[in-house]
């Protein structure tokens, strides 16, 4: 089983990022997939997630009107959206999968990826 993070990336303030995960070696039609942010001397937080699916998703309050989930089943590929990006955004992100899914509860992701740095700066 893997994940497989990119997109990854130096922006500006307020510029956007796609990021994307990529699975392999799983059904991964049938996992929940999560994204987390871990910022420098910060614990690892979840940011957003979506369901097998892709009908229920659920966004921390800091990417709420300003990141995007989504998901294509047909390329094993969950995407992160982030618009107006801002530096408290600067992390290492990770997806995660879930065999279920639990919207604001992030804690039940068994596989993980090995991350991808987004640094906003100007």
């Amino acid at each position: 089983l893997q994940l497989v993070e990119s997109g990854g990336g130096l922006v500006q303030p307020g510029g956007s990022l796609r990021l994307s995960c990529a699975a392999s070696g799983f059904s991964f039609d049938y996992y929940a997939i999560g994204w987390f942010q871990q910022a420098p001397g910060k614990e690892r937080e979840g940011v957003s997630c979506i369901s097998s699916g892709g009908g229920r998703t659920h966004y921390a309050d800091s990417a709420k009107g300003r990141f995007t989930i989504s998901r294509d089943n047909a390329k094993n590929t969950v995407y992160l959206q982030m618009n107006s990006l801002k530096p408290e955004d600067t992390a290492v992100y990770y997806c995660a999968a879930s065999s279920y899914y639990s919207g604001s509860d992030y804690t039940g992701y068994m596989y993980w990826g090995q991350g991808t740095q987004v640094t906003v700066s100007s």
